[in-house]
């Protein structure tokens, strides 16, 4: 265990991440979603291929038991991306990456509810005003564009929120899959089905880059494949209860890069919501932590207590 660099890498590759959604928004507007996820999907294939191959883990990033497990976490992730690229296209970057935090929050409540996890009074609690920042973010766009869609960025906000709501499904799903499959055998046939269904969209249209959008977009994939390198990466060298926090890193850059590059300045009232679920997921992720050590201790002391 090594916390310091397992932390390291988390914060790197939020970084890898936010370019990534730099370089979807940039070309996000002039390009079918579809284009954009095979882009994504297939060029993050690269470093993945590569990573695996100096592990000497190809073999088991093929190697499958659960083949519906992996196409029900692939087709999610995949629907998460779509909901994910239009809203980025439509809000904001640092609007758009502070309702994608709503994601931790509806994958504990589906956790309790699917996967029957014990969730306490505590996290409920949490939830709820996590989800009271969520509905607070949302504010701002219906307010401009009323109840319907026809407001682009009202429109963003849903697909965004549907977004959330997909990569909670997947991470149900992959919890299921951890329990028997590789990481590598996660991670690849994600990429090679979202690849598959975003090119599977080449007959509704798609419009052939120049060599300038060709390269970002490329360079989004082998971003995204990199991002998710490094993540893996960070939770071999510290828990999950430690590294998770730093997830939050990236509404900093989001911040950063919005105003910078894209002139963005985020809704005040999706600033405060994103603070009331951003507390909330941090209240969460201590209280597994604090429920993780007291567990462990029990066990310590029921394995002493058989001892003698």
């Amino acid at each position: 265990m090594n916390a310091l660099l397992g932390i390291s890498l988390k914060i790197v590759s939020t970084i890898a991440f936010t370019v990534m959604a730099t370089m979807i928004k940039l070309a996000g507007s002039g390009y079918p979603t579809g284009q954009i996820v095979f882009f994504r999907s297939f060029f993050a294939l690269m470093p993945l291929l590569v990573w695996l191959a100096s592990r000497h883990e190809l073999i088991d990033a093929v190697r499958t038991k659960r083949p519906l497990g992996h196409l029900r976490r692939s087709i999610a992730g995949s629907m998460a991306m779509f909901c994910g690229f239009t809203a980025l296209a439509l809000l904001p970057l640092p609007d758009a990456t502070a309702i994608g935090y709503a994601t931790p929050l509806i994958t504990t409540a589906l956790a309790a509810i699917v996967l029957k996890e014990t969730v306490r009074v505590y996290r409920w609690s949490a939830l709820g005003v996590g989800f009271l920042g969520m509905i607070i973010m949302m504010l701002p766009y219906f307010q401009a564009g009323g109840v319907g869609l026809t407001e682009g960025k009202a429109a963003g906000a849903m697909f965004g929120l549907l977004g959330a709501f997909c990569s909670a499904v997947a991470s149900i799903e992959t919890r299921r899959l951890a329990q028997l499959e590789k990481t590598g055998a996660i991670v690849f046939y994600f990429s090679t089905t979202a690849a598959v269904i975003g090119a599977s969209t080449l007959v509704l249209g798609w419009r052939m880059p120049n060599g300038h959008d060709a390269a970002i977009l490329m360079l989004a994939g082998v971003m995204g494949g990199i991002g998710q390198i490094l993540l893996t990466s960070s939770y071999r060298f510290a828990p999950a209860s430690v590294i998770a926090p730093f997830d939050y890193t990236t509404l900093v850059w989001a911040l950063i890069v919005g105003v910078l590059v894209f002139s963005d300045i985020p809704e005040p009232l999706v600033v405060f919501g994103a603070g009331l679920v951003v507390a909330a997921g941090l209240f969460v992720i201590w209280r597994e932590r604090r429920l993780g050590l007291e567990n462990r201790k029990r066990e310590r002391e029921t394995g002493a207590q058989r001892a003698t």
